[in-house]
């Protein structure tokens, strides 16, 4: 585990978390560290939520498909980022997302119940632990509305342009990258890729934005 310390502290579970302490934390956890190829699925859709995760390299997404088979995406997550907090600790016994690798990557998996139940130990640095996941699932719960806020656009290019003012707002300035290509775009809008590629292109010509592949440049 001791390979992972960097990446760990850089996860909001572990804030205010002294590094010698993390370890012995991470056995009380019973942590355990699992890769998958790319495209290999983390979570089903259906199974029971037990486990939180946490991307120690590459990345995830988490997504949802319909009865029809058309995917939205609901979030990423990337090394150093939690995913499946609120569905694990709620006990969720049917999950309605599925948790697919974006590419390599490796994941840490807590089974939540050692994190929601203090153990015998009484380990000092517990209820920061709680308080930790706690203030990380009231911040998912921004982002989710943030993802509402975009899709409750009536038009692909309200949609694409509310999005975009979001990541240059998160970026801090009018040029940025985004962690999607198109389709991925489009499906976390979730809009159809050919109308979104013709709704780009438009507002390039008007002169609304430049684009090179995910990278964006707000004019």
């Amino acid at each position: 585990m001791k390979k992972y310390l960097k990446i760990l502290r850089q996860c909001p579970l572990f804030a205010g978390i002294e590094e010698k302490d993390l370890l012995t934390m991470l056995s009380c956890l019973e942590a355990r560290v699992v890769a998958f190829d790319k495209k290999y699925t983390v979570f089903a859709e259906g199974k029971p939520a037990k486990f939180i995760g946490i991307v120690l390299s590459g990345s995830v997404q988490i997504v949802r498909i319909d009865y029809y088979g058309n995917r939205s995406i609901i979030a990423e997550a990337e090394a150093g980022q939690c995913f499946g907090e609120a569905f694990a600790c709620a006990e969720v016994q049917a999950l309605p997302v599925t948790v697919i690798a974006n590419e390599p990557c490796e994941v840490m998996l807590v089974d939540s119940r050692h994190i929601m139940h203090t153990c015998c130990n009484h380990c000092a640095f517990h209820q920061q632990l709680i308080f930790n996941l706690m203030q990380d699932l009231a911040n998912k719960t921004l982002t989710h509305h943030q993802k509402i806020e975009v899709i409750s656009r009536r038009t692909t290019g309200e949609r694409l342009m509310t999005y975009l003012m979001l990541q240059a707002q998160k970026a801090g300035s009018s040029s940025f990258t985004i962690p999607f290509d198109r389709q991925e775009l489009a499906d976390y809008l979730e809009v159809d890729r050919s109308g979104l590629s013709a709704e780009i292109s438009r507002l390039r010509k008007a002169g609304v934005l430049r684009s090179t592949k995910n990278a964006f440049t707000l004019l």
